[in-house]
């Protein structure tokens, strides 16, 4: 297998406020949302980040995008790293994530030509890239309908096609059905199915352990910012569901769950 993405060490920690702290129920003044985390990604795979909520899966995805600079650690994507080189990492990604918000005032027709300019995808290719989403995702009705009066639904559509408009060969996505009705979540679902069948690489971050099964070749599980265990779905399975071995692991880890 050809490996794809190396994560190395990455550590993030965020100043708590005096609310964050009561919230938090906790004294501490900084919070360690990620710590000495490594994993790697192989072309080709779908592979799952799972964990609870705040597990530190989002601060994860958001410094493989960039977004966010490690405190320590480093990661390489596609032979890229992101300290050193994080206008080429952005170039080679596409990353949807549902806090992050498109602008209400524009419709999509506007968002797809903006962000394509942006990546610098020629004109012949956007009209094909352009017809071949807004098709897929039954967004061409809604093209010219401002983002602010796109159900939840076709927002989070609308998002996903402008995060795919140059085509990227690394994929990351986090929580992409959340708070997704069924058949949004389905569509979506089959698209990343889609994508490692293209041969693109993508790392999903979720709490859902049925779409972990249905979709991924590995996972890892992550618990207060570290990683537990990482394989494939089988071997982290072991012979049992993953919802099973995720509360087994879980215990191991951090004792009971109440």
């Amino acid at each position: 297998m050809e490996e794809i993405l190396r994560v190395e060490g990455l550590k993030k920690s965020f100043k708590l406020s005096a609310k964050q702290q009561k919230i938090e129920k906790t004294n501490e003044k900084v919070k360690t949302a990620v710590n000495d985390l490594s994993f790697t990604a192989y072309r080709g795979e779908v592979f799952g980040l799972l964990g609870p909520n705040g597990a530190g899966k989002t601060t994860t995805l958001r410094m493989l995008a960039t977004l966010l600079k490690p405190d320590e650690g480093d990661a390489v994507l596609d032979g890229s790293s992101i300290l050193k080189e994080p206008e080429q990492v952005r170039g080679k990604i596409g990353f949807l994530t549902s806090e992050l918000k498109l602008e209400e005032f524009f419709t999509p027709n506007y968002l797809f030509d903006f962000f394509a300019d942006l990546h610098g995808v020629d004109a012949a290719e956007k009209k094909v890239r352009r017809e071949e989403l807004f098709a897929r995702f039954g967004i061409d009705q809604f093209a010219e309908v401002k983002v602010g009066n796109l159900s939840t639904g076709m927002k989070q559509k609308a998002s996903l096609v402008i995060s795919m408009v140059h085509n990227p060969d690394i994929i990351i996505f986090d929580e992409p059905t959340n708070g997704l009705d069924v058949l949004t979540a389905k569509v979506v679902t089959d698209f990343l199915v889609d994508l490692k069948k293209q041969g693109k690489t993508v790392i999903v971050s979720t709490h859902i352990f049925s779409l972990v099964e249905k979709i991924c070749d590995r996972v890892g599980v992550i618990i207060d910012g570290r990683m537990a265990v990482c394989d494939s779905l089988e071997a982290v399975c072991a012979g049992k569901s993953l919802e099973d071995r995720f509360f087994e692991i879980y215990e191991e880890r951090v004792g009971s769950i109440a």
